[in-house]
């Protein structure tokens, strides 16, 4: 792979690696800026408005999705992608200068309602931009590894942030991370994003969607670009795509986001040791994504799907129960890295997977909408479903929820058709809906 191949791979996933960085340390330094934006003398009720604040994002990744959609498909992938680390700047820099209550009242937490909706427009556009964009811009033998670094460019984006917050919690008193310091991580993702802006205006746009945009010229087809009525004509893809999530996402984020707080509260392991667990997992993880997006250019994407829903739907239940008693890093640290090497058969690929599924006209939008949909009902769900579970007194239950969820996306994953050898060039136009670009595997 040559030089320019990396560089588009860099470009298109960069992005991901802010989003997921912000998206991070808004979540875990909340309980360092909560008190700063609401009145004091009830932390709890601060962490649940700040909380409820955090939620309104995953409610705004479908509308984030609808909308860059339709701009990476009229507009082209390279207006998009600049587009959503516009945003992700804005929120960022937003959230750094943002005034406390002490100086502005609830205007502070206003401040703070508008970085929510902007990161979640952004993310809710950026996933499917990049995807597509990662997947229509590299040599076609090689699409399944280019698009790994999808969930690379996203786990180190949770690396970084961890990784800041070790290192400011031991080089910053508590009061003085209260006071200022939680600014600190936000000041970087701004920086970050800024560097991202200035390398996607540099960018080349996709060469298949400038084929396709010049074929289209100014036809009727033209006007239906990234259109809701075009992806309604490919609304079987459309819901292909939400079933081959479902499984995905809530494996994803059962091993990621809520593995340290599963391993502190449940697992009765210091929170040190939980991090620590979490951090090393997620560098395994993060290399591990290639290495598997490779495997599938030659073997096919449906092999690695179908292995992680069989071992998710056979093996969560065990893992998640052993997890529960682990007594330690080093066994905590096994079974974690167990659960992702099975999680890493969905993550490597389904990014390139669900941009195959449609013609390039409405490629975004259909990768973005979808995705949106499911990774919002499912994936942003999934800690609070562990939760109430767990509150319920019946914690095993979200195991069966999670195993019950890849169980659903296996029936999909076996009925699909592969897509590895289909030609993103040729796929051009708005086809009916007669005109399925994938059925049932043959």
């Amino acid at each position: 792979m040559g030089r320019e191949h990396w560089k588009k791979i860099w470009v298109g996933s960069a992005g991901n690696m802010v989003e997921w960085f912000d998206w991070f340390v808004y979540a875990s330094f909340a309980t360092y800026f909560a008190g700063a934006f609401f009145p004091s003398g009830n932390p709890t009720a601060q962490l649940m408005n700040t909380a409820g604040i955090f939620a309104v994002g995953f409610f705004m990744r479908p509308v984030g999705g609808w909308l860059l959609g339709r701009v990476g498909d009229r507009r082209g992938r390279k207006a998009a992608l600049t587009l959503t680390v516009t945003l992700m700047s804005a929120s960022a820099v937003l959230i750094a200068v943002a005034p406390t209550y002490a100086v502005a009242g609830y205007g502070g937490a206003l401040v703070l309602l508008v970085t929510r909706l902007l990161q979640g427009l952004s993310v809710g556009g950026e996933y499917a931009a990049s995807a597509t964009y990662l997947t229509e811009a590299t040599d076609p033998a090689k699409r399944g590894f280019a698009s790994s670094f999808q969930y690379v460019s996203m786990t180190v984006g949770q690396i970084v942030g961890l990784g800041l917050q070790i290192i400011l919690q031991r080089t910053m008193s508590d009061s003085a991370l209260h006071s200022y310091g939680w600014r600190i991580p936000f000041v970087v993702g701004a920086l970050g994003a800024a560097v991202v802006f200035y390398l996607r205006r540099t960018m080349l746009e996709s060469e298949i969607y400038e084929e396709d945009a010049a074929h289209a010229g100014r036809t009727e087809a033209a006007e239906e670009r990234g259109t809701l009525r075009a992806l309604w004509r490919h609304r079987r893809e459309a819901f292909l795509v939400m079933a081959l999530t479902m499984g995905g996402t809530v494996a994803y984020y059962t091993y990621t986001t809520y593995l340290t707080k599963y391993l502190s509260n449940s697992a009765g392991l210091s929170k040190d040791t939980a991090t620590l667990v979490s951090f090393t997992a997620l560098i395994v993880f993060a290399a591990l994504q290639p290495l598997a997006g490779a495997l599938s250019d030659r073997i096919g994407r449906r092999p690695l799907l179908i292995t992680f829903a069989i071992g998710s739907t056979v093996l969560t239940v065990p893992i998640m129960t052993l997890l529960r008693h682990a007594d330690g890093y080093w066994p905590a640290l096994g079974l974690s890295l167990l659960a992702l090497v099975v999680v890493t058969g969905y993550t490597s690929i389904n990014a390139c997977v669900k941009a195959e599924l449609f013609p390039t006209g409405v490629r975004a939008l259909g990768v973005a909408l979808p995705y949106a949909l499911a990774n919002a009902l499912f994936g942003g769900t999934a800690e609070y479903v562990a939760l109430w579970f767990k509150n319920a007194g019946i914690e095993s239950g979200f195991f069966w929820y999670v195993a019950g969820c890849a169980a659903v996306s296996l029936v999909v994953y076996v009925a699909m058709r592969e897509t590895k050898d289909l030609d993103l060039a040729g796929t051009r136009g708005i086809k009916g809906a007669g005109e399925s670009t994938v059925t049932t595997a043959s």
